[in-house]
């Protein structure tokens, strides 16, 4: 088994990836893919190796992918707009052999090794020949490693096995109603290096070959009208976007005539973003729920037959799912708990992290997600609450300490602390209250400034607030909730 066999049986002259200009054949994307698998074997990379891929959505990230798992090697997929810092400080901790790196990547990771690993920055050129070699490998070896916040705290590296991912895709196609066929025409505007995009937008594309738009980056308008000159069939997109879509000033409202999937992911749909979607556009969106570490999907209203405002249908195909108390029993129905997941799509665990693994897998092979979820009468799932402190901005997990740390290494800042605020955009953004030492003369700017150089954009703050004291609890811990409902 091999993540990459997925593209092998394709038509070589069919349709594969838009690149902008046009679309590039499977054929096309395979010589590409076979090109680079070449230079990383030349370059050392060996099955089992991690290598870093710091690319932006585009043809070259997709045959860079298939490349390293042709290889047998680990895909890392990076940000590649994060600082250098954050780059490195990630690529440091999984000891890669390889860095790919294009777009801002590039300048970023300049100068020499990244991690002791040397950085390519140009992609090889195409094979001559459309054939992939691909090393075989097994169900439960390393595919991809992919950091995230979400259920254990501070970000780690999920492990993704090659039979977690191809799990879930076939979980996915199991669906009623076909989420994706050899026909159809998705648009990608999600970025590759988050498992929704990695994994349902792309995966679902390798898995049938269908043909991809790809958008390095989201404009409302370039997009539907992208959409209308492709054909494009399939909308996959985080709720940012199609608030964006809907709210459009002058929209053409028949450029998404012939969409017959759109699904929301990687967070929460609001009601009201998804009703004003389907009456501009005529086109219902369908949401889900998922987390990386079940690669990802586990929910999703399709194949119900219901559309159902805030839920999240039912468990895919193969997947179980539990709703439990503080006591890991069964809840009734109508009542939150925990949501337990189980199933071949579920993680191995995190990366040389024992401690976080055992807090989130449990021996019989549960996965506790830390959201709480209800189920409704109807057997519909409906995601309520979080038990931890992360604020997700636009489908992107953010863990309030690391922002936190930021803030508190300024000059004159006593102490920091993170809270989500609802947004009709992001879902979320991040608000940083401050606690300044008297008279240090701690500014906005200055905040911002350090937020800049050491995160990634969606983690920085959007708004910074002042206060006089924090208020603590009996152990001294800043009272979050006490923050969060208090006025901006």
């Amino acid at each position: 088994m091999n993540l990459a066999l997925l593209v092998e049986s394709h038509d070589g002259e069919a349709p594969a990836m838009h690149d902008g200009s046009r679309f590039q054949s499977w054929g096309e994307v395979r010589r590409r893919a076979a090109g680079v698998a070449d230079a990383l074997q030349h370059a050392g990379v060996r099955p089992g190796d991690r290598v870093g891929l710091a690319w932006p959505t585009s043809v070259e990230f997709v045959a860079a992918y298939l490349a390293v798992l042709a290889t047998g090697a680990v895909a890392v997929p990076l940000n590649p707009n994060s600082p250098a810092s954050e780059l490195a400080g990630e690529l440091a901790s999984l000891s890669p052999t390889v860095v790919l790196a294009g777009g801002n990547a590039r300048a970023a990771l300049a100068g020499g090794p990244v991690a002791g690993a040397p950085v390519l920055d140009e992609m090889a050129p195409p094979a001559s020949e459309d054939h992939l070699v691909v090393v075989e490998r097994r169900p439960e070896d390393l595919a991809v490693l992919l950091f995230t916040s979400g259920t254990a705290g501070a970000p780690r590296a999920a492990m993704l096995s090659h039979g977690n991912l191809v799990a879930n895709l076939r979980q996915m196609l199991d669906l009623p109603g076909e989420i994706s066929r050899p026909d159809d025409v998705g648009l990608a505007a999600v970025p590759l290096f988050h498992i929704f995009g990695l994994n349902v937008a792309l995966g679902l594309a390798l898995a049938t070959g269908a043909a991809l738009v790809l958008e390095e980056r989201f404009d409302a308008a370039a997009s539907l009208e992208s959409a209308r000159r492709l054909g494009v069939t399939n909308l996959l997109g985080a709720p940012a976007m199609f608030a964006a879509w809907a709210d459009l000033p002058g929209a053409d409202e028949g450029a998404l005539a012939g969409v017959r999937r759109a699904i929301s992911g990687a967070a929460d749909l609001p009601a009201e973003v998804a009703s004003r979607f389907e009456k501009r556009f005529g086109v219902t969106v369908w949401q889900g729920y998922g987390l990386t570490e079940a690669s990802p999907a586990v929910c999703t209203a399709l194949g119900t037959g219901r559309h159902r405002p805030g839920s999240v249908g039912r468990p895919l195909p193969g997947v179980a799912v539990r709703v439990v108390d503080d006591a890991g029993v069964d809840v009734l129905d109508g009542d939150p708990g925990e949501v337990w997941v189980r199933g071949p799509n579920v993680f191995a665990g995190y990366w040389d992290d024992p401690a976080a693994t055992a807090e989130v897998l449990d021996a019989e092979g549960w996965l506790h997600t830390g959201d709480i979820g209800v189920i409704g009468e109807d057997g519909d799932m409906f995601i309520v609450d979080r038990q931890k402190d992360l604020v997700i901005v636009s489908g992107f997990n953010v863990f309030p300490a690391e922002v936190e740390n930021v803030a508190r290494a300024v000059p004159g800042v006593l102490d920091a602390v993170v809270v989500g605020r609802p947004d009709a955009t992001t879902g979320e953004c991040i608000e940083l209250v401050v606690l300044a030492s008297p008279g240090a003369g701690v500014t906005e700017e200055a905040l911002r400034r350090a937020c800049a150089a050491s995160l990634a954009r969606y983690k920085c703050p959007t708004t910074i607030r002042f206060v006089d004291e924090l208020p603590r609890g009996l152990t001294g811990k800043a009272l979050r909730r006490v923050l969060r409902d208090q006025s901006g």
